[in-house]
């Protein structure tokens, strides 16, 4: 990965999208600085561990901390390509459908409306989870609690997430792509050395003399657990099925052998960020009935649920995972349109009859290739979780399960991309 970086800042083209990338990272870390007017930060300070403060600081990049303008980060603009994605299956809306066929013109309605929603669920949310946080905050979050205070304060904050997803677009559009998961990813290592120095203040600053040897045992193991982690991570990230492919003409200059590399885990990360924006929603409608319903035993079984700090809430978060791996991987590898592909391109899979007969063969193959991703990642998460949960260990840990499976995927693919741009370049100047 160095070796691609350095690589990269040889070339002028690549070294500005870099440059460019970087530039919009900072920009963002800057407005996560800038708390919202009219709101006492100092107030989240006491709730810090509690519920959903956790899981949308992860994915705010810690700009929940401070309550700032982009307090709210992606996770609506997340939530709303889930709904617009769901919406074109069976053909639930038709027009969605019909658009996700035209090309360049039908993604781009699709993501205006994707950006017209991101808008709506932004304002209900960033409205209930300033209520919320104010009802239970003791110091009170608000300082002149009133509709139009709750109104301003959602349309700052909804301000602020569609100006995070404008940055991800643009980072997507100029820089090295993947904007939204770029500006997860920026948010997550910004936080890196303040939850380390939290551990290590827990573990060994903290503990008595007779405890401090066992914290630092516990560190030394967090490290080489992390490492481990890291590492099968990656292998299970880059590992991948070729499918042997063959040609009815064989075109000039044409290789020997032709495959269709599928990836173990097809969907990558995007399951793991799904599945954390997508539990957040409950969470913060449940939020606006904490004041008058918080002791109902309906509110608290659905707290018990949509909470990340409890087994039950664990293993939904885990069943989400596993279920949106299967659902982005044929998002991702659309088996009909590969099969009609490979028809249009005088191609065959050998054994396999084209058409109908491919697309059923590349179907069974992305199930159980999603299968063994679907597992991996869902593994991955619950572990760290159920550490945290059982172990009583630091919450932080759960959470950081999510948040190296976020880290180490858009790094493995930020590099591909470097190493796509490198190629790329490479073959420009065989051509000239």
């Amino acid at each position: 990965m160095l070796k691609t970086l350095k690589n990269a800042f040889k070339v002028k083209e690549i070294r500005s999208k870099i440059l460019f990338t970087l530039g919009v990272l900072i920009v963002y870390r800057l407005g996560a600085q800038i708390t919202v007017p009219g709101v006492n930060a100092g107030a989240l300070t006491k709730l810090g561990s509690t519920g959903l403060i956790p899981l949308l600081d992860t994915v705010s990049g810690g700009g929940l901390a401070n309550y700032s303008i982009f307090s709210m980060g992606v996770s609506p603009f997340i939530t709303a390509q889930i709904v617009v994605q769901l919406l074109q299956m069976d053909n639930i809306v038709p027009k969605f459908v019909e658009w996700s066929k035209q090309g360049e013109v039908g993604r781009r309605k699709l993501n205006q409306v994707t950006r017209y929603l991101t808008i709506i669920l932004a304002f209900i949310q960033s409205i209930g989870i300033t209520a919320g946080f104010n009802s239970l905050s003791q110091m009170g979050l608000v300082k002149d609690p009133g509709i139009k205070t709750f109104v301003s304060i959602g349309i700052i904050l909804t301000g602020g997430t569609m100006l995070i997803t404008w940055l991800g677009e643009q980072i997507t559009d100029k820089g090295l792509g993947n904007g939204v998961s770029m500006i997860i990813f920026a948010g997550i290592i910004a936080r890196l050395p303040s939850g380390l120095y939290q551990i290590f203040r827990e573990q060994v600053l903290n503990a008595s003399k007779g405890d401090m040897w066992k914290g630092v045992l516990f560190i030394i193991g967090l490290i080489i657990a992390v490492l481990v982690i890291v590492t099968f991570v990656t292998w299970v990230q880059q590992a991948n099925r070729k499918i042997p492919i063959q040609y009815t003409r064989r075109e000039a200059g044409a290789g020997e052998n032709s495959y269709l590399p599928l990836k173990v885990n097809v969907a990558g990360v995007i399951p793991v960020i799904f599945a954390s924006s997508f539990i957040m929603t409950p969470q913060t409608i449940l939020m606006a009935f904490q004041s008058g319903h918080g002791a109902d035993t309906w509110f608290k079984v659905l707290s018990d649920i949509f909470s990340m700090q409890t087994v039950t809430g664990s293993i939904v978060y885990t069943v989400l995972i596993v279920l949106f791996t299967f659902f982005y991987a044929f998002v991702q590898v659309n088996p009909e349109k590969v099969a009609e592909n490979l028809t249009k391109q005088g191609s065959y899979i050998p054994g396999v009859w084209p058409g109908k007969g491919t697309e059923k063969y590349l179907s069974s193959v992305l199930m159980r290739l999603s299968t063994v991703g679907a597992l991996f990642l869902g593994v991955i998460a619950l572990l760290p979780q159920l550490a945290a949960n059982l172990g009583g260990l630091p919450q932080s840990i759960g959470l950081g399960g999510t948040s190296l499976l976020i880290v180490v995927g858009v790094a493995l693919e930020s590099t591909r991309q470097l190493e796509g741009l490198l190629m790329k370049r490479k073959y420009v100047g065989f051509i000239r």
